[in-house]
């Protein structure tokens, strides 16, 4: 079989670059062209949807749209969309070996990868739409279903037996939200991006605090913080006491993670929750530990928890740390615990990656079965592992890599306590004034009050 990744590679992605931070979106110094860019995107994506009743896009092939495939006989083409797998040497492998167990069912059916980043995601499909192929398979985010599925861009996963049931029963029950829209299923959770916090054992003993009983509410993580934040003879913050791991114009995650921990949800039935009295206090609490605690939007030069690597005391880490020789060394491992915040309610935030099935597709079953293959527990733990993710299936065969280090191991444990971003239709599109109008209120330039109101405002 030809190469489908170095294929696509040589057709589509050269010069291609993968450059974002740690919470999957682009540096702030690109913050305003990729907002000109997505709001031109969704603009496009909007017209589109009202023609894609009439669309023929989809997979080539001579079968009519959502016909049965006949595994045996099948032919065409099948599209896939997917930012999952990195453009190297172990991504290729890994893809590859997806679709050699696609292949297996559809000895005759060809697959055309596209790798995308989360960055340009949303201007691909739109193109995609526009130009009669729209894409067979579509993997995204959390946040992403709703929108798309209420402009009609994903099919609804009913047509191939997947229900809510299914979703509980296969995966994580906390995610049927962000797969949900009007009570269909639309996303299929493969793997999980989940977040925890992070402290440093030895600091805590050192500033007289017991590492054995982390804080949990805001006000003991506030104080907890404020002990553990070293300054220069000028006050100048040299290690912070908490790590909010945010570039300017990206704090919004940390914001969801404190409202979850106040058991509020950002969103509640697809209706804003934040512009309340616990959302507007929580944004006023980051305000305070805002330089405080930590310079405003502070990072090191890789852009990585800080508190990995002792450059804080405390802070958000991801889903996975790296403790061998390679990565941060067993004995910053050694001293590092985990723990969730928890002012009323745990709290985990997870993102991750979704597979959905384009609207138009000409072999819907065949969508499907590639779907299938990259959830097998080979492919889950390859795709976990390539990004420091974990599974998001039950399955205890696909368990391997949040087995392999504690921080995977903790966060998979508690992907019961999932809060996440999206919920409004038009998340894409305001998602953005978020990013904005944290930045804004924490730094006194308008209120939280005002900030959150006009944000529901735009919510639809």
């Amino acid at each position: 079989m030809e190469d489908v990744y170095q294929r696509a590679v040589h057709h589509n992605w050269a010069g291609h670059s993968r450059s974002t931070n740690n919470h999957g979106e682009a540096p702030q110094s690109k913050e305003t062209a990729v907002k000109k860019r997505f709001l031109k995107t969704l603009a496009l994506t909007a017209g589109l949807a009202l023609t894609l009743g009439a669309c023929g896009s989809g997979g080539t092939g001579s079968s009519p749209a959502g016909a049965k495939d006949d595994p045996a006989t099948a032919t065409g083409t099948i599209r896939v969309m997917i930012p999952t797998y990195p453009l190297s040497n172990d991504g290729k492998a890994e893809f590859q070996k997806v679709v050699d167990a696609f292949n297996k069912k559809y000895p005759k059916m060809t697959v055309e990868p596209d790798f995308v980043t989360y960055n340009n995601m949303n201007e691909k499909i739109s193109t995609s739409i526009a130009s009669g192929q729209g894409y067979d398979v579509l993997v995204t985010g959390v946040g992403w279903i709703q929108p798309f599925a209420a402009k009609k861009v994903f099919k609804d996963l009913g047509a191939v037996g997947v229900t809510t049931d299914t979703i509980t029963k296969d995966t994580v029950e906390a995610l049927v939200p962000t797969v949900t829209y009007n009570g269909k299923v639309y996303g299929y959770p493969m793997i999980a991006d989940a977040r925890a916090v992070a402290l440093r054992k030895s600091a805590f003993v050192e500033a007289g605090l017991d590492p054995n009983k982390p804080p949990t509410t805001m006000a003991e993580l506030k104080a907890a913080a404020e002990k553990l934040t070293k300054r220069d003879a000028s006050g100048k913050i040299t290690r912070p006491g908490f790590d909010f791991n945010a570039a300017a114009g990206a704090y919004r995650q940390a914001y969801i993670t404190f409202l979850g921990s106040a058991g509020t949800p950002l969103y509640k039935d697809g209706k804003p929750n934040f512009n309340n009295e616990k959302g507007i206090s929580t944004l006023n609490w980051m305000k305070s530990m805002v330089n405080n605690v930590e310079p405003f939007g502070y990072q090191n030069a890789a852009q990585k928890p800080l508190v990995l690597t002792n450059e804080a005391a405390m802070g958000f880490v991801k889903g996975a740390v790296d403790c061998s020789d390679k990565g941060i060394g067993q004995k910053n491992c050694d001293d590092l615990s985990y723990f969730l915040l928890d002012d009323g309610a745990k709290s985990e935030f997870v993102g991750g990656d979704i597979a959905a099935i384009g609207a138009t597709t000409k072999h819907t079953d065949a969508a499907w079965a590639f779907i299938q293959a990259l959830s097998t527990p080979e492919a889950s733990n390859a795709q976990a592992k390539l990004n420091q993710k974990i599974p998001a299936s039950n399955s205890p065969a696909a368990q391997e890599q949040a087995q392999s280090n504690p921080l995977s191991k903790f966060v998979s444990e508690n992907l019961n306590h999932a809060v996440f971003e999206g919920g409004a239709a038009n998340w894409l599109e305001v998602r953005n004034s978020f990013n904005s109008g944290f930045d804004e209120a924490l730094l006194g330039k308008r209120s939280a009050e005002e900030v959150l109101t006009s944000l529901a405002a735009q919510s639809k």
